[in-house]
């Protein structure tokens, strides 16, 4: 009884340290696929129990978070200023 005590906490970390790591999505844009699809190229692209990203990115799968370097720009455009209407070059009207 005393050993199931014992062991119970390293189980349990082996279990939230199994299920810590970055889960990510993958897509094709603009092209139908089946889940069979997927997990075919899922399972070609894993060597070593690693999923290799290039290797699908060179399949036509998009990661649905993209990291940094993926992303098209970090910070958008600033807009342009707004008109203003420049100062009028006529003198105002005098009361007589």
């Amino acid at each position: 009884m005393r050993t199931l005590v014992a062991l119970l906490p390293l189980l349990v970390a082996t279990i939230v340290a199994g299920c810590a790591g970055p889960d990510k999505q993958w897509m094709k844009v603009g092209e139908s696929y089946t889940t069979a699809e997927f997990r075919r190229d899922y399972a070609a692209c894993t060597k070593n129990g690693r999923l290799d990203e290039d290797c699908m990115r060179a399949r036509g799968w998009v990661d649905m978070a993209p990291s940094k370097g993926d992303r098209a720009a970090d910070n958008p455009p600033t807009p342009p200023p707004q008109y203003s209407r420049p100062p009028s070059s006529q003198t105002s009207p005098t009361r007589r």
